[in-house]
């Protein structure tokens, strides 16, 4: 396994301001099953660290099997922060996560303890640090004209976002609905491309320098051990979990339920899959969405890759080295 780390800025987020304490952060982020939580775990108990999460999926109670959390046994061990903190049908945006993640953080550097984020979805990362602008409310009855159409002609959306804002368009997926649907939102009620908007009025996070650690297995290798993780998660109940779920009072349509393996675990309950053709494509599933991790972390500015899994023991000691230097830089410029 190879392992290498790009180059390293330390000033990646910005010059140091002299009358602004710039207090220590680490990122350890990646695609799924990389190995992102038990890094991260290892070396917040390494650097005195608290784990505040980064996975937009493991805000969400009951959502355990399919969202590989750690077990509570070793989240008691380390403090554990935004795991577990909405039910399956809260609206839960990215300007949320941002907001209650710059509180927490500051809580853990005020106890003199270092925030170490871990999860891979980009979209709270930059949220956090680079902020979100200030876009126009929702619009349901446009909402619900833009979701007819798509629903009419499946791709539609994206293809309209091209039209009004190439930009955006070639950063979002033509499958995530929700992003370009927000996206036309905006475009159609400023009557301003979304990409300028971003540009402007975005409350980045003061105060903090962060090292940025991105963990990057060979592909082969990461697609073998998500394909073992997604066939051990139905193996381990996942079905079971969403039927409990569903048991609740929480409706099929919840957004959870719509992520990789939840959503053939529900269509294994409806009679709609058999479940070799459930793990096939939750499989399959998964590694697209590891794929486009992969891709969205690739634009994130001072990204530090260190190119193998979390769980290996050159990969630890490099991010380990990363940090004491990172720490060794930051205590000067403090």
């Amino acid at each position: 396994m190879s392992v290498t780390a790009e180059k390293y800025q330390p000033d990646c987020d910005g010059p140091v301001l002299a009358d602004v304490p710039q207090h220590p952060l680490v990122a350890v982020v990646g695609p799924t099953g990389s190995g992102k939580s038990g890094l991260a775990l290892a070396l917040a108990k390494e650097f005195n660290g608290e784990i505040v999460n980064c996975d937009s999926l493991q805000v969400y109670r009951y959502f355990d099997i399919g969202t590989a959390k750690l077990p509570l046994e070793e989240r008691r061990v380390i403090p554990h922060h935004l795991i577990d903190v909405v039910d399956p049908d809260e609206l839960f945006t990215a300007g949320e996560y941002a907001r209650l993640a710059r509180d927490i953080i500051a809580g853990i550097s005020a106890r003199g303890r270092i925030p170490v984020l871990a999860g891979g979805t980009g979209f709270y990362l930059r949220a956090l640090l680079d902020g979100l602008f200030e876009g126009p409310s929702r619009d349901q009855a446009l909402r619900d004209r833009l979701a007819a159409r798509e629903l009419r002609r499946p791709g539609s959306l994206h293809r309209l976002l091209t039209r009004f804002d190439s930009v955006a368009a070639r950063k979002i997926h033509r499958n995530d609905v929700p992003k370009v649907t927000r996206a036309l939102e905006v475009c159609l009620l400023t009557r301003r491309p979304v990409t300028d908007l971003f540009r402007q009025g975005r409350d980045a996070l003061r105060g903090y320098r962060t090292l940025k650690l991105g963990l990057l297995p060979d592909r082969d290798a990461l697609y073998q051990r998500l394909d073992l993780r997604c066939a051990g998660m139905f193996e381990a109940g996942l079905v079971e979990e969403v039927r409990h779920i569903l048991s609740l009072g929480f409706a099929a349509t919840a957004k959870p339920f719509e992520s990789h393996g939840y959503k053939q675990a529900l269509e294994f309950i409806r009679g709609e899959l058999n479940p070799r053709e459930a793990v096939f494509y939750a499989r399959r599933n998964t590694r697209q969405y590891a794929k486009r991790q992969v891709t969205w972390f690739r634009r994130e500015a001072g990204l530090v890759w260190l190119k193998g899994f979390g769980d290996a023991g050159e990969i630890y000691n490099a991010a380990r080295e990363r940090i004491t230097s990172f720490l060794t830089v930051n205590s000067a410029n403090r």
